[in-house]
């Protein structure tokens, strides 16, 4: 009899236990990102020194998967927080209305969506190997247009818009500033003097430049700045054409439980907390009482006529594809 008591009370005890480490996991705030390690660092070091180590698990994931998931799953999605490129959550919230509300507000420099903030931006440009450029005679270019010389012919990389959303920055300086009827003739002879030196991640180009594989290429403009800064035989050029740029935002998944308010609460300290480590790797101005340094504002900042949502990226796609 007191064997079976035993047995029954270390069985209740058991699942008492059990049911407690249930309820912890069902607190934890599952956040799903698309951001690359600098990112996911500075939101890390953010929660932790807010006291929030332990009760949070960071899911890296692309941005195509990530956006497939958002516009698949909706509010079923395991997430609780979610920081991923603003189109993609304007675009899942159309089809969803997935997205709380945020309860703080971020003092933006300018006006956001109510359901999400940005928590950085990457801005486009061209960049080049000064040794390379001496060595093939060849002139800095000063627009993009600049890049179709057959001179250049095999020395520039770009990044594909198939597989890098920093390949549409490019697409949308080149059809704002050309239209689409001129501009898909400059495509095509962009992407023809291009050849092998077709990227399939935004990082691709720098790397490319750097290692003195091509002249120029086309990417993000503080990869180059931190570049020259660093010694190498990189300057960066803003096209006449245009600056463009892409933000990544944080939301708080709206499922109605103390688990999301606990996201909303560590969405406001990722964005009043870790904004200071991420201005470092991303130097862009978003919220009031930020600076950044002269070098990294660009000289024609500009944004495209349209509102960036997931169809406009699958129309710039097919429109680069039709340039090949």
């Amino acid at each position: 009899m007191m064997k079976k008591l035993i047995l029954i009370l270390f069985v209740l005890g058991f699942v008492i236990a059990l049911a407690g480490c249930n309820s912890q996991k069902e607190e934890e705030v599952v956040i799903y990102t698309n951001g690359d390690e600098e990112a996911v660092a500075a939101m890390e070091n953010a929660l932790n020194k807010a006291g929030y180590e332990g009760e949070y698990v960071f899911q890296s994931l692309g941005t195509s998967e990530l956006g497939g998931k958002l516009i698949a799953e909706g509010k079923e999605i395991e997430a609780d927080l979610v920081t991923m490129s603003s189109y993609f959550l304007e675009s899942s919230q159309e089809e969803h209305a997935m997205f709380k509300d945020l309860a703080f507000d971020p003092k933006a420099l300018v006006e956001y969506p109510s359901f999400y903030t940005p928590i950085l931006s990457n801005t486009g440009a061209i960049f080049v190997n000064t040794e390379v450029l001496k060595e093939k005679g060849l002139e800095a270019p000063a627009s993009i247009k600049d890049l179709t010389k057959p001179e250049f012919k095999g020395l520039v990389s770009i990044p594909n818009i198939a597989d890098s959303s920093t390949g549409w920055l490019l697409i949308q300086a080149i059809i704002s500033e050309y239209g689409e009827q001129e501009g898909k003739t400059i495509l095509h002879d962009l992407i023809a003097n291009v050849g092998a030196h077709l990227e399939s991640s935004g990082s691709g180009p720098i790397k490319k430049v750097q290692a003195g594989e091509v002249a120029a290429g086309f990417g993000l403009r503080h990869q180059a700045v931190q570049a020259k800064e660093s010694g190498a035989p990189i300057d960066y050029v803003d096209p006449v054409e245009g600056n463009f740029s892409l933000t990544e935002s944080i939301a708080v998944i709206d499922k109605e439980s103390e688990t999301t308010d606990l996201a909303m609460k560590m969405a406001e300290v990722i964005i009043s907390d870790a904004r200071k480590e991420l201005l470092s790797s991303y130097p862009v101005e978003l919220y009031k009482g930020e600076t950044v340094d002269e070098v990294n504002k660009p000289a024609h900042s500009m944004t495209f006529d349209q509102s960036l949502t997931v169809e406009l990226l699958e129309h710039h796609q097919a429109f680069f594809t039709s340039a090949k």
